[in-house]
């Protein structure tokens, strides 16, 4: 192909799309390089973040929102114009182009969508706190919640979670695990209004991070770890430098359901290898201790196993009900 045939003289259209999610002037090489062998950069929008960033590094940007046929047309003879798109990402132009195309009529210079930036993983959690900040701003039912007034609904969240869990349902598992997100979020755009000892959710990801790394020696150390027993081994004696506890019972929130509650301390009990009697009594109550106790021996949950058969008592109840209906 040489330079004055039909082909050449196509010219070329790049739509150059970037993320919201990733900070403006942080833009792939191929972008880079596309704006820089440009004969023309355009944007519809003259407060688009990237303008400032791109103008620094010597990029000429006209403040243009050309129709399909007008882009076609600034191609004329082997131009390259790259259209920077705006967070709606052009659908009228990309639409008009496209009918262009179809159409048959209209010799169409090369069309290509390149990617500036991409989202990395976790991005979509950005969106997720600028949201909450507004809900909080804007929201007559959101802006007057406190910590105390939402502590029932993360309870209530996580329990449906664990329902979810149980019930293997997918896309239910996935709504459930946004609702206890949302409830973290919530919580740490709280606590940063606070007077006295504000905190915001990277000082809840930051302190998670590090707690992690510290708890994970042999992964982010030089410690080793064969087995779940000796990773469980690691957790534990990190856990107790940190908190520095004088029983193994500190920290088992005692609110909890009470087989929940046994089986943690039955655990506690049985890693820290204390012999610990049971205590005796009369009355359902220290019965249940002693099969919860034995239930956390065997490796059952026994929180979960009451649920379990719960559920197929609940199944029977209804059965009976609908026989007692015929």
């Amino acid at each position: 192909m040489n330079a004055t045939s039909p082909e050449a003289a196509r010219g070329r259209i790049v739509l150059l799309t970037t993320s919201h999610r990733v900070a403006p002037g942080l833009l792939s090489w191929p972008a880079w390089q596309a704006l820089r062998a440009a004969d023309a950069v355009l944007c519809a929008d003259g407060a688009h973040p990237q303008l400032p960033y791109l103008r620094e590094a010597g990029i000429s940007v006209a403040e243009a929102s050309p129709t399909a046929q007008e882009l076609v047309d600034a191609c004329a003879g082997g131009r390259t114009v790259v259209v920077v798109a705006t967070g709606e990402g052009e659908p009228a132009l990309t639409d008009g182009l496209a009918r262009l195309a179809g159409s048959g009529r209209v010799h169409m210079p090369e069309l290509e969508l390149l990617p500036a930036s991409y989202d990395l993983p976790g991005a979509r959690l950005l969106d997720l706190v600028q949201v909450m900040d507004r809900i909080r701003a804007e929201c007559p039912w959101s802006s007057r919640q406190t910590h105390q007034g939402l502590a029932k609904y993360g309870i209530e969240e996580a329990y449906e979670l664990v329902e979810a869990i149980e019930a293997g349902d997918r896309d239910e598992l996935r709504e459930e695990l946004g609702d206890v997100l949302l409830q973290v979020v919530f919580h740490a755009r709280i606590a940063e209004e606070d007077s006295d000892a504000p905190f915001s959710i990277d000082d809840v990801a930051g302190g998670i991070v590090a707690k992690l790394i510290h708890r994970h020696p042999h992964v982010f150390g030089d410690e080793k770890a064969e087995t779940p027993e000796d990773v469980k081994e690691h957790w534990l004696r990190t856990k107790a430098e940190e908190k520095r506890r004088t029983s193994v019972t500190e920290g088992v929130p005692l609110g909890q359901p009470g087989l929940a509650l046994t089986a943690k301390l039955a655990s506690r009990v049985r890693t820290a290898d204390l012999d610990v009697p049971l205590p005796q009594g009369e009355g359902i109550g220290y019965e249940l201790l002693a099969l919860a106790v034995r239930a956390e021996a065997d490796g059952v949950d026994p929180e979960a196993a009451l649920r379990a058969a719960a559920r197929v008592y609940r199944d029977a109840i209804k059965e009976t009900e609908v026989k007692g209906q015929r």
